[in-house]
Protein backbone atom coordinates (compact mmCIF):
# COMPACT_ATOMS: atom_id res chain seq x y z
CA UNK A 1 0.00 0.00 0.00
CA UNK A 2 2.87 2.37 0.82
CA UNK A 3 4.33 1.60 -2.61
CA UNK A 4 1.05 2.59 -4.34
CA UNK A 5 0.51 5.68 -2.22
CA UNK A 6 3.96 7.03 -3.03
CA UNK A 7 3.38 6.63 -6.78
CA UNK A 8 -0.23 7.71 -7.13
CA UNK A 9 0.85 11.16 -8.35
CA UNK A 10 3.00 9.69 -11.06
CA UNK A 11 2.00 10.93 -14.61
CA UNK A 12 1.40 7.37 -15.78
CA UNK A 13 -0.86 6.47 -12.83
CA UNK A 14 -4.19 7.63 -14.36
CA UNK A 15 -3.68 5.98 -17.77
CA UNK A 16 -2.59 2.79 -16.05
CA UNK A 17 -5.69 2.76 -13.84
CA UNK A 18 -7.91 3.35 -16.89
CA UNK A 19 -6.32 0.41 -18.70
CA UNK A 20 -6.74 -1.82 -15.66
CA UNK A 21 -10.43 -0.82 -15.37
CA UNK A 22 -11.04 -1.61 -19.03
CA UNK A 23 -9.34 -4.99 -18.68
CA UNK A 24 -11.45 -5.78 -15.61
CA UNK A 25 -14.73 -4.82 -17.34
CA UNK A 26 -13.79 -6.77 -20.46
CA UNK A 27 -12.93 -9.85 -18.42
CA UNK A 28 -16.22 -9.78 -16.55
CA UNK A 29 -18.16 -9.32 -19.81
CA UNK A 30 -16.28 -12.19 -21.45
CA UNK A 31 -17.16 -14.46 -18.54
CA UNK A 32 -20.85 -13.55 -18.26
CA UNK A 33 -22.14 -12.50 -21.68
CA UNK A 34 -21.19 -15.52 -23.83
CA UNK A 35 -22.80 -17.90 -21.38
CA UNK A 36 -26.06 -15.94 -21.33
CA UNK A 37 -26.02 -15.52 -25.10
CA UNK A 38 -25.34 -19.18 -25.77
CA UNK A 39 -28.08 -20.17 -23.33
CA UNK A 40 -30.61 -17.90 -25.09
CA UNK A 41 -29.55 -19.16 -28.51
CA UNK A 42 -29.91 -22.72 -27.28
CA UNK A 43 -33.46 -22.06 -26.05
CA UNK A 44 -34.47 -20.42 -29.34
CA UNK A 45 -32.95 -23.27 -31.34
CA UNK A 46 -34.79 -25.89 -29.32
CA UNK A 47 -38.07 -23.97 -29.71
CA UNK A 48 -37.62 -23.73 -33.47
CA UNK A 49 -36.72 -27.43 -33.70
CA UNK A 50 -39.82 -28.40 -31.72
CA UNK A 51 -41.96 -26.11 -33.89
CA UNK A 52 -40.58 -27.64 -37.08
CA UNK A 53 -41.45 -31.14 -35.84
CA UNK A 54 -45.05 -30.06 -35.11
CA UNK A 55 -45.22 -28.30 -38.48
CA UNK A 56 -44.03 -31.33 -40.42
CA UNK A 57 -46.64 -33.51 -38.71
CA UNK A 58 -49.65 -31.20 -38.88
CA UNK A 59 -49.08 -28.54 -41.55
CA UNK A 60 -46.67 -29.77 -44.21
CA UNK A 61 -49.29 -31.74 -46.17
CA UNK A 62 -50.79 -28.42 -47.31
CA UNK A 63 -47.97 -25.90 -46.90
CA UNK A 64 -45.01 -28.10 -47.91
CA UNK A 65 -42.21 -29.56 -45.82
CA UNK A 66 -40.39 -26.21 -45.73
CA UNK A 67 -43.45 -23.92 -45.81
CA UNK A 68 -42.95 -23.29 -49.53
CA UNK A 69 -46.63 -23.86 -50.30
CA UNK A 70 -48.49 -26.39 -52.43
CA UNK A 71 -51.67 -26.51 -54.48
CA UNK A 72 -53.53 -27.08 -51.20
CA UNK A 73 -52.04 -24.21 -49.23
CA UNK A 74 -50.04 -20.97 -49.71
CA UNK A 75 -46.40 -20.35 -48.91
CA UNK A 76 -45.75 -19.26 -45.34
CA UNK A 77 -42.58 -17.32 -46.08
CA UNK A 78 -43.04 -13.82 -44.69
CA UNK A 79 -46.39 -14.37 -42.93
CA UNK A 80 -44.63 -13.99 -39.58
CA UNK A 81 -45.21 -15.41 -36.14
CA UNK A 82 -48.31 -13.24 -35.64
CA UNK A 83 -50.15 -15.00 -38.46
CA UNK A 84 -49.39 -18.43 -36.99
CA UNK A 85 -50.46 -17.31 -33.53
CA UNK A 86 -53.77 -16.05 -34.95
CA UNK A 87 -54.54 -19.00 -37.22
CA UNK A 88 -53.59 -21.73 -34.72
CA UNK A 89 -54.66 -19.82 -31.62
CA UNK A 90 -58.21 -19.46 -32.95
CA UNK A 91 -58.33 -23.07 -34.20
CA UNK A 92 -58.58 -22.06 -37.85
CA UNK A 93 -55.47 -24.05 -38.67
CA UNK A 94 -54.91 -26.83 -39.39
CA UNK A 95 -58.09 -27.07 -41.48
CA UNK A 96 -60.10 -30.26 -41.15
CA UNK A 97 -61.03 -30.13 -44.85
CA UNK A 98 -60.71 -27.65 -47.75
CA UNK A 99 -63.32 -24.90 -47.48
CA UNK A 100 -63.88 -21.42 -48.86
CA UNK A 101 -62.80 -20.09 -45.48
CA UNK A 102 -61.30 -21.60 -42.34
CA UNK A 103 -63.84 -21.38 -39.48
CA UNK A 104 -62.79 -20.58 -35.93
CA UNK A 105 -62.97 -23.51 -33.54
CA UNK A 106 -61.44 -24.77 -30.33
CA UNK A 107 -57.73 -25.34 -30.85
CA UNK A 108 -56.13 -28.69 -30.08
CA UNK A 109 -52.69 -27.16 -29.49
CA UNK A 110 -51.30 -25.70 -26.29
CA UNK A 111 -50.05 -22.11 -26.19
CA UNK A 112 -46.50 -23.45 -25.97
CA UNK A 113 -46.93 -25.55 -29.12
CA UNK A 114 -48.41 -22.60 -31.00
CA UNK A 115 -45.43 -20.47 -29.93
CA UNK A 116 -43.05 -23.17 -31.15
CA UNK A 117 -44.63 -23.36 -34.61
CA UNK A 118 -44.72 -19.55 -34.75
CA UNK A 119 -41.00 -19.43 -33.92
CA UNK A 120 -40.25 -21.90 -36.73
CA UNK A 121 -42.34 -20.07 -39.34
CA UNK A 122 -40.69 -16.78 -38.32
CA UNK A 123 -37.34 -18.24 -39.46
CA UNK A 124 -38.60 -18.74 -43.03
CA UNK A 125 -38.66 -15.00 -43.80
CA UNK A 126 -39.22 -11.72 -41.90
CA UNK A 127 -42.85 -11.01 -40.99
CA UNK A 128 -45.09 -9.50 -38.28
CA UNK A 129 -44.14 -10.63 -34.78
CA UNK A 130 -46.54 -11.69 -32.04
CA UNK A 131 -47.60 -8.43 -30.34
CA UNK A 132 -46.80 -7.58 -26.76
CA UNK A 133 -49.63 -6.79 -24.35
CA UNK A 134 -48.99 -3.03 -24.44
CA UNK A 135 -49.69 -2.99 -28.19
CA UNK A 136 -53.34 -4.00 -27.79
CA UNK A 137 -54.19 -3.31 -24.13
CA UNK A 138 -57.02 -0.80 -23.72
CA UNK A 139 -56.56 0.10 -20.06
CA UNK A 140 -56.62 3.84 -19.45
CA UNK A 141 -58.28 4.90 -22.71
CA UNK A 142 -60.68 7.80 -22.39
CA UNK A 143 -64.28 7.97 -23.60
CA UNK A 144 -63.17 10.24 -26.44
CA UNK A 145 -60.62 7.66 -27.58
CA UNK A 146 -63.24 4.90 -27.45
CA UNK A 147 -65.56 7.08 -29.55
CA UNK A 148 -62.75 7.64 -32.05
CA UNK A 149 -62.27 3.87 -32.18
CA UNK A 150 -65.92 3.58 -33.14
CA UNK A 151 -65.40 6.03 -35.99
CA UNK A 152 -62.36 4.10 -37.22
CA UNK A 153 -64.25 0.80 -37.05
CA UNK A 154 -67.27 2.13 -38.91
CA UNK A 155 -65.01 3.63 -41.60
CA UNK A 156 -62.67 0.66 -42.13
CA UNK A 157 -64.35 -2.48 -40.80
CA UNK A 158 -68.15 -2.24 -40.54
CA UNK A 159 -68.74 -2.83 -44.26
CA UNK A 160 -67.80 -6.49 -43.67
CA UNK A 161 -68.10 -7.07 -39.91
CA UNK A 162 -71.20 -4.81 -39.56
CA UNK A 163 -71.50 -1.92 -37.16
CA UNK A 164 -71.28 -4.02 -33.97
CA UNK A 165 -68.73 -6.55 -35.20
CA UNK A 166 -71.24 -9.39 -35.45
CA UNK A 167 -69.93 -10.52 -38.85
CA UNK A 168 -71.50 -10.78 -42.26
CA UNK A 169 -71.58 -12.64 -45.57
CA UNK A 170 -69.06 -12.06 -48.37
CA UNK A 171 -68.98 -13.28 -52.00
CA UNK A 172 -67.87 -16.77 -53.08
CA UNK A 173 -68.82 -18.52 -49.86
CA UNK A 174 -66.60 -16.38 -47.64
CA UNK A 175 -67.72 -14.34 -44.64
CA UNK A 176 -66.49 -11.79 -42.16
CA UNK A 177 -66.45 -13.59 -38.79
CA UNK A 178 -68.10 -12.29 -35.66
CA UNK A 179 -65.81 -10.39 -33.31
CA UNK A 180 -68.06 -10.85 -30.30
CA UNK A 181 -65.69 -13.32 -28.59
CA UNK A 182 -62.39 -12.31 -30.21
CA UNK A 183 -59.56 -11.30 -27.89
CA UNK A 184 -57.72 -8.02 -28.30
CA UNK A 185 -54.56 -9.93 -29.20
CA UNK A 186 -56.22 -11.82 -32.04
CA UNK A 187 -57.91 -8.67 -33.36
CA UNK A 188 -54.53 -6.92 -33.45
CA UNK A 189 -52.94 -9.88 -35.25
CA UNK A 190 -55.78 -9.97 -37.80
CA UNK A 191 -55.31 -6.27 -38.53
CA UNK A 192 -51.58 -6.74 -39.14
CA UNK A 193 -51.70 -10.03 -41.07
CA UNK A 194 -54.98 -9.88 -43.04
CA UNK A 195 -56.35 -13.43 -42.69
CA UNK A 196 -58.66 -14.83 -45.40
CA UNK A 197 -60.46 -11.97 -47.22
CA UNK A 198 -59.35 -9.27 -44.78
CA UNK A 199 -56.92 -6.60 -46.03
CA UNK A 200 -53.62 -5.94 -44.25
CA UNK A 201 -53.38 -2.66 -42.33
CA UNK A 202 -49.77 -1.57 -41.85
CA UNK A 203 -48.67 0.65 -38.98
CA UNK A 204 -48.38 3.53 -41.45
CA UNK A 205 -52.08 3.16 -42.35
CA UNK A 206 -53.40 2.22 -38.91
CA UNK A 207 -51.19 2.86 -35.90
CA UNK A 208 -51.09 0.74 -32.75
CA UNK A 209 -53.05 3.49 -30.99
CA UNK A 210 -55.75 3.27 -33.66
CA UNK A 211 -56.02 -0.50 -33.17
CA UNK A 212 -56.23 -0.06 -29.39
CA UNK A 213 -59.11 2.36 -29.78
CA UNK A 214 -60.95 0.01 -32.16
CA UNK A 215 -60.55 -2.85 -29.69
CA UNK A 216 -61.80 -0.59 -26.88
CA UNK A 217 -64.86 0.33 -28.96
CA UNK A 218 -65.67 -3.34 -29.62
CA UNK A 219 -65.19 -4.27 -25.96
CA UNK A 220 -67.45 -1.42 -24.87
CA UNK A 221 -70.12 -2.26 -27.45
CA UNK A 222 -70.15 -5.97 -26.66
CA UNK A 223 -70.31 -5.41 -22.90
CA UNK A 224 -73.43 -3.24 -23.08
CA UNK A 225 -76.59 -5.00 -21.87
CA UNK A 226 -79.54 -5.52 -24.20
CA UNK A 227 -82.38 -3.12 -23.45
CA UNK A 228 -84.94 -5.30 -25.17
CA UNK A 229 -86.63 -5.00 -28.53
CA UNK A 230 -85.35 -6.27 -31.86
CA UNK A 231 -81.60 -5.93 -32.37
CA UNK A 232 -82.02 -6.56 -36.12
CA UNK A 233 -78.61 -8.20 -36.26
CA UNK A 234 -76.83 -5.12 -35.01
CA UNK A 235 -76.61 -3.78 -38.54
CA UNK A 236 -77.36 -0.21 -37.53
CA UNK A 237 -79.51 2.39 -39.29
CA UNK A 238 -79.49 0.55 -42.65
CA UNK A 239 -81.45 -2.44 -41.37
CA UNK A 240 -83.60 -0.24 -39.16
CA UNK A 241 -84.50 1.98 -42.10
CA UNK A 242 -85.16 -1.05 -44.31
CA UNK A 243 -87.59 -2.59 -41.86
CA UNK A 244 -89.16 0.78 -41.21
CA UNK A 245 -89.69 1.15 -44.97
CA UNK A 246 -91.08 -2.37 -45.36
CA UNK A 247 -93.45 -2.13 -42.40
CA UNK A 248 -94.43 1.48 -42.98
CA UNK A 249 -94.98 1.38 -46.75
CA UNK A 250 -96.29 -2.18 -46.56
CA UNK A 251 -98.83 -1.16 -43.94
CA UNK A 252 -99.93 1.79 -46.07
CA UNK A 253 -100.37 -0.47 -49.10
CA UNK A 254 -102.44 -2.98 -47.12
CA UNK A 255 -104.60 -0.18 -45.74
CA UNK A 256 -105.11 1.23 -49.24
CA UNK A 257 -106.12 -2.18 -50.62
CA UNK A 258 -108.51 -2.77 -47.72
CA UNK A 259 -110.12 0.64 -48.14
CA UNK A 260 -110.42 0.14 -51.89
CA UNK A 261 -112.15 -3.21 -51.45
CA UNK A 262 -114.47 -1.87 -48.77
CA UNK A 263 -115.40 1.08 -50.97
CA UNK A 264 -116.12 -1.20 -53.92
CA UNK A 265 -118.45 -3.37 -51.81
CA UNK A 266 -120.40 -0.40 -50.50
CA UNK A 267 -121.26 0.59 -54.06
Amino acid sequence: MRFLSTRRRHPAAKPLMLVLALVLVGSVYALVSPAASSSADSNVSSQVAAGKAIFETNCSSCHGMNGEGTSQGPSLAGVGAASVDFQMGTGRMPMARPEAQAPAKRTTFTSEEVAQVAAYVATLAPGPAIPSADQYATVGLTAEQVARGGELFRTNCSACHNIEGRGGALPNGSYAPSLMKSSGKHIYEAVRTGPQQMPVFSKQVMTDQDVKEIIAYLNTTHSQPSDGGFALGGLGPVSEGLWGWIIGIGGCLLAAVWLARKGARSR
